[in-house]
């Protein structure tokens, strides 16, 4: 069973002495092996001092955002190495209020998801639709547009002779539509000996 992953996230909230306040009384009253992996997601000036704090413990930490490029003049924006250097492991994208007050659009939702995925941090992806999208019942329409944009350019899912043995490898990853390679006898016999595999 997967571990489930509750991460908090601060916004602009804070200072340096309320986040090491908090941060003590999350300390003493977190139990040594928490059921859940515990992420905190401070602003990112508190970053360092929040890892500093917390190392050692039983919380992760992580960023509220992340530069979908991986470096260059792009004023104010902060790299997904960068955060790994500050001791992030997990990041957020797509979060309905950068949605909509920074008008961050799918694509670029999921070029931070593949860029934060490609430096070693786990992506925790925001997917959700807005209340006027609720009230016409597009909740799963835009919910899936959202999550399509992601696996279209990250390449999730493609299952191909390279990776069928990984993706079968994945807890809830129970088969696989195969596109092209089923047109290859080798290929495709190569991705049921990996789905074999696993049972």
């Amino acid at each position: 069973m997967r571990r489930p992953i509750v991460a908090g996230n601060w916004k602009m909230h804070g200072s340096r002495s309320e986040t090491a306040r908090l941060i003590e009384d999350l300390l003493v009253g977190c139990p040594e092996s928490p059921e859940a992996a515990c992420v905190i997601c401070p602003p990112f000036v508190y970053l360092y001092e929040a890892w500093r704090l917390l190392r050692d413990s039983a919380f992760s930490l992580g960023a509220q955002d992340v530069c979908a490029d991986t470096h260059g003049a792009f004023t104010g924006e902060i790299s997904a190495a960068m955060l790994k250097d500050v001791g992030c492991e997990y990041v957020i994208v797509g979060h309905s209020e950068r949605r909509l007050l920074y008008r961050e659009n799918d694509q670029l939702v999921a070029r931070k998801f593949g860029t934060a995925h490609a430096k070693g941090l786990v992506p925790i992806l925001c997917v959700g639709e807005q209340l006027a999208d609720r009230e016409a019942a597009r909740t799963r329409e835009v919910i899936a547009r959202q999550l399509d944009a992601v696996l279209e350019l990250c390449g999730a899912g493609a299952l191909g002779e390279g990776n069928a043995a990984e993706l079968f490898a994945m807890p809830d990853v129970d088969g696989g539509l195969v596109g092209g390679a089923s047109l290859k006898a080798d290929e495709f016999l190569a991705i049921l000996d990996a789905a074999r595999a696993r049972g």
